[in-house]
């Protein structure tokens, strides 16, 4: 049976990261429509291609392709109240809140989602994929790598990782998830 193999690719870099702002459904920063297409090569064979609904999402992917299938499962992190505000801003007004946030992945003083509520959506879409042999590339959110970190290395280290612009993942189902880290061929090598 062949393996599924899972790519996630962040979306590229937006003016709230730059700001250390709570994402909006804001567009990225680049001119992706002059790139479209750019990095379609980037893959062997015809992955299948996947993408978080959000703007951001959706114009990283067309980076890569252009048939694109929005997978609701892949959307950010329902941040509530604070989407949109600068984290220097929950430093001051809502320290508490904030610590809390970021202790206890119950918690949602937000009023959006908890971490362990977008832990438990990324593991169910991670099961979905379980019985689709093939590569598939999703291009999403900083939370939802996060997310599918935590579920496959069975880790409570959430808080710890980080997911810059366009970076990539991989991981691989063959009887259970796994954490793939690719090479890279050194040049003038075949």
């Amino acid at each position: 049976m062949q393996a599924t193999r899972l790519t996630l690719i962040c979306h590229a870099r937006t003016v709230a990261q730059k700001l250390a702002r709570f994402p909006t459904n804001e567009p990225v920063e680049m001119d992706w429509q002059s790139a479209t297409g750019s990095r379609s090569a980037q893959f062997k064979g015809s992955p299948r291609l996947l993408s978080a609904p959000e703007l951001r999402a959706g114009q990283t992917a067309e980076l890569f392709g252009e048939t694109v299938e929005i997978v609701e499962a892949l959307r950010d992190c329902d941040l509530g109240r604070w989407s949109g505000v600068r984290i220097k801003d929950l430093q001051q007004s809502e320290p508490e809140n904030l610590e809390r946030w970021l202790a206890e992945p119950d918690s949602a003083p937000h009023g959006g989602e908890s971490v362990t509520q977008v832990i438990e959506r990324v593991a169910r879409w991670l099961t979905t994929l379980e019985s689709t042999p093939g590569h598939v590339v999703a291009i999403t959110h900083p939370f939802i790598i996060r997310a599918a970190l935590t579920h496959v290395l069975h880790s409570s280290a959430f808080n710890l990782i980080d997911v810059e612009p366009l970076s990539a993942i991989e991981l691989q189902f063959n009887g259970c998830w796994r954490l793939r880290l690719p090479g890279i061929e050194p040049e003038g090598t075949l």
